[in-house]
């Protein structure tokens, strides 16, 4: 039986705000490496960085019927997160679909799928990863969950998770430790601003990471 969880709780505003003044890197180098999406979900735009509870929804292949049942459970700041129940590079999201997730309050989309009217959607400012672009249109005819727990690039997402992407992917932060990771993550900026300063007056890599004994150790040697 297929179902629609409500009463979701989401990942707090202010801790995904956080995640947005960062970037995906950051994020996954701030909780040992883990979260991110397999790359085949691409950016189809520039310059974007986004983060927010992950609204998920089941499609079958080729039909988007539950992305309009899931439309209805959104909330300002959701991040739309859709997985077919099988491969499938259908055109499941477009202009129309975006237009009401805009009226919504979303985000974005993460789609494990294809999407059309990319240039609409560049033109409109509605932020999309997706697995594919294709104009094949989908029906309306299967049901599927909404709220409940999936797989979207090979990374299990669970309603109200913390969802940051960029240009450089997708990473999932899971709710329950979102409030240290970001901690870590603004350290970890914090660090890295200071190293670029470092960089950037002429100090070498290998001295401000402290890597030259290192080198020794290994068996680098300069002749």
């Amino acid at each position: 039986m297929a179902r629609v969880v409500t009463g979701i709780a989401r990942t707090n505003a202010a801790i995904c705000e956080g995640f947005a003044s960062l970037d995906v890197a950051t994020a996954h180098e701030a909780q040992a490496r883990t979260g991110l999406m397999n790359r085949r979900l691409r950016p189809r735009q520039s310059g974007m960085t986004i983060a927010g509870p992950a609204l998920t929804c089941e499609v079958a292949p080729g039909d988007n019927w539950m992305i309009h049942v899931a439309l209805e459970q959104a909330q300002p700041g959701d991040i739309l997160v859709v997985s077919p129940t099988s491969p499938c590079d259908d055109g499941y999201f477009g202009d129309l679909l975006a237009t009401s997730a805009m009226a919504r309050g979303i985000r974005g989309i993460i789609i494990d799928a294809g999407v059309r009217d990319v240039a609409q959607l560049r033109a409109m400012g509605f932020p999309v990863w997706s697995k594919a672009v294709s104009a094949q249109g989908t029906v309306k005819e299967t049901l599927a969950n909404v709220q409940v727990p999936i797989i979207c690039g090979d990374v299990l997402v669970t309603p109200g998770d913390v969802i940051v992407a960029d240009d450089d992917g997708i990473c999932l932060v899971p709710q329950g430790t979102a409030g240290a990771v970001l901690e870590n993550a603004r350290g970890r900026a914090a660090m890295e601003e200071e190293k670029r300063k470092l960089y950037a007056a002429g100090h070498l890599s290998l001295d401000v990471n402290d890597m030259r004994a290192r080198l020794t150790r290994k068996g680098l040697v300069h002749e």
